[in-house]
């Protein structure tokens, strides 16, 4: 298993504190007991679910252009018509992705194309699925203008527990579908803003693969 080159500070800091706490009970408590073993266990169970978190699948596919495929690993939790704010001030067709801690929390280019906007956004801790988290909550703006001149809008949103969103945009730059766009660390969340009569292949509750799973035809 590969590990994202995102988590290697946080496992190191958690390995750290795993072997603090052991040293400090075994300094005042030396004598083993099944308690000693119990707290052993749980810590190794942390330490390996952290791990398993920041691991970075490899995920090539056959690039698409006339389909938009996930950008995340997760749950599809809204599809909704709604005006997007931020770049184009008119109505989109939104697609949400809620990311569990249990999900790869790497994210991908749903589209080819240039980069014509990118903006993070400090804000908010609500939980990823609050339908205010995506105008409140800590976000990063992505606009993808394809050769045809379509524009799709990729919005990553911290949750409750993230607490940093890592975006690899660059405004100008040339991208390729299916290539790695950014990480959120912990709970988080993906909407796509597509132009309306997008023809949309997902429903809602039904688990998308990111890099994998098509999620409009446009």
């Amino acid at each position: 298993m590969r590990i994202h080159k995102e988590g290697y500070p946080i496992i190191t800091v958690v390995v750290l504190l795993a072997l603090l706490i052991i040293a400090i009970i075994n300094y005042y408590h030396p004598d083993q007991s099944n308690y000693h073993f119990a707290i052993y266990f749980l810590l190794l169970l942390f330490v390996a679910f952290i791990i398993r978190f920041f691991r970075n699948p490899d995920r090539p596919l056959t690039v698409n252009d006339s389909m938009i495929i996930s950008p995340a690993d997760g749950k599809i939790v809204d599809i909704a018509e709604i005006e997007e704010p931020e770049f184009f001030k008119d109505k989109r067709l939104k697609v949400s992705i809620f990311m569990s801690p249990n999900n790869v929390h790497k994210n991908w280019y749903p589209t080819s194309g240039a980069i014509r906007f990118s903006r993070h956004h400090p804000g908010r801790f609500l939980v990823a699925w609050h339908p205010k988290s995506s105008e409140l909550n800590e976000r990063t703006t992505i606009v993808i203008e394809k050769d045809t001149g379509t524009q799709i809008l990729v919005r990553q949103i911290a949750g409750a527990v993230a607490q940093r969103i890592s975006c690899y945009a660059k405004v100008d730059k040339n991208v390729t579908q299916g290539e790695e766009l950014g990480f959120i660390k912990f709970g988080s969340r993906v909407d796509i803003f597509l132009p309306l009569g997008t023809d949309v292949m997902v429903s809602l509750n039904q688990k998308v693969v990111g890099s994998n799973t098509e999620i409009a035809r446009l």
